[in-house]
């Protein structure tokens, strides 16, 4: 009877999800909504994050904010434990705090640059950074307006993506919030034509 019972309860629990993986790295999971070519309309739960803040221009802040991230995730952590890899690298631009002298141009404007954490994580479990500049977040569960293309992320193809990506959402009655996110989710070495980049939007 007691083995019908555990049976029973077994059968009943769900079964373990498995992290979506991309090339090897985790990745967060998501659902599709609808497809229309290379655009996506997805919804993503909540997930924990590491981000760094910085200035500069974008090619510039995506580098700086690689490496502050990666050396987090490569043993800089008071732990000195290693973090798997995710993918992809996200950027976002944010507007901060103006400060002074100001010694460039876009001084004021910020990028955020992010590495989702693996799945494992919590909040109290990841391992504290040594950098003070890193911290970790809680996304809010989002829908998303996606457009994926190949080729070398350069700022030219990401303004031009995003402007695709404005015109399909108007044509389809979706107001996007918000500043651009670009999703980047190959090492430098991988050649253009087989890289996977994507531009999205936060709708409702």
């Amino acid at each position: 009877m007691h083995r019908i019972i555990a049976l029973m309860l077994l059968v009943a629990l769900p079964a373990p999800v498995e992290a979506e993986m991309y090339n090897g790295y985790e990745t967060p999971a998501y659902t599709v909504e609808k497809t229309d070519g290379a655009v996506e309309i997805r919804s993503y739960p909540a997930l924990i994050a590491a981000e760094v803040t910085v200035t500069g221009s974008r090619e510039a802040a995506i580098n700086a904010g690689f490496r502050l991230l990666a050396g987090y995730i490569f043993g800089g952590n008071e732990s000195s434990a290693k973090v798997a890899m995710t993918a992809p690298v996200t950027q976002a631009s944010e507007k901060i705090a103006m400060t002074t002298p100001v010694t460039q141009t876009g001084a004021d404007q910020g990028w955020t640059v992010r590495f989702m954490m693996p799945a494992i994580y919590t909040l109290d479990t990841l391992p504290k950074p040594k950098d003070a500049r890193i911290r970790f977040v809680t996304t809010d569960p989002v829908r998303m307006v996606v457009l994926r293309f190949s080729g070398l992320p350069r700022t030219a193809a990401l303004e031009r993506r995003t402007e695709e990506l404005r015109a399909w959402a108007k044509a389809n009655g979706l107001t996007p919030e918000g500043a651009p996110q670009f999703m980047f989710y190959d090492p430098p070495f991988r050649l253009p034509w087989n890289r996977r980049n994507e531009v999205s939007f936060i709708i409702r």
